[in-house]
């Protein structure tokens, strides 16, 4: 933890996991709290979606590494000081993927692990033409993945929300 005029800040890590392990070796004792991504949890999916081969292996391996590190969350005034929150993005048609995620999260690390479950996923760009992921989460998948959630002592859940669009800036350099 950095102590700035008087203050203790935290160092954040915020990562999509995809790393090489050694990387994430290299930052212990550098980092109070890590902020690690868990997208996929089928290869295939990852491979398809995001050009990444083996990423649940590598991205699983990272976050036991993380939590290795940092160990179980430190609070001070309701604010993290030191730990892991494991995030995940529900896509829409992927509940499978969040299921065997959660699982896996449930079954292999710390009970007091964190997670925060995001529903901020909209179509952009080239998504907008993938079959699968053009369109956003519907109301019945994410009330799915809320009821899987009761077996889990720490976590965050996004709302639902309708006008996540209006927050992406436009990347549009035309006119620069």
């Amino acid at each position: 933890m950095q102590k700035i005029n008087g203050l203790n800040i935290p160092i954040v890590y915020n990562t999509n996991s995809y790393e090489n392990i050694e990387t994430i070796k290299m930052l212990n004792g550098y980092i109070d709290i890590y902020l690690p991504d868990l997208k996929y949890y089928d290869n295939d999916i990852a491979i398809k979606y995001s050009c990444a081969k083996n990423y649940f292996e590598v991205a699983s391996k990272n976050i036991i590494e993380m939590i290795k590190q940092v160990g179980h969350p430190v609070f001070n005034n309701d604010l993290m000081q030191r730990g892991v929150i494991v995030r995940h993005l529900i896509l829409p048609n992927q509940i499978l993927q969040t299921k065997r995620i959660l699982d896996w999260i449930k079954n292999n690390l710390p009970e007091d692990t964190y997670i925060s479950i995001m529903a901020q996923y909209f179509p952009t760009y080239n998504a907008k033409n993938i079959p699968g992921l053009n369109r956003k989460i519907t109301k019945q998948e994410y009330n799915f993945v809320t009821s899987m959630l009761k077996d889990f002592k720490n976590g965050y859940i996004q709302e639902l929300g309708e006008h996540e669009e209006e927050y992406v800036p436009n990347f549009n350099l035309e006119g620069v």
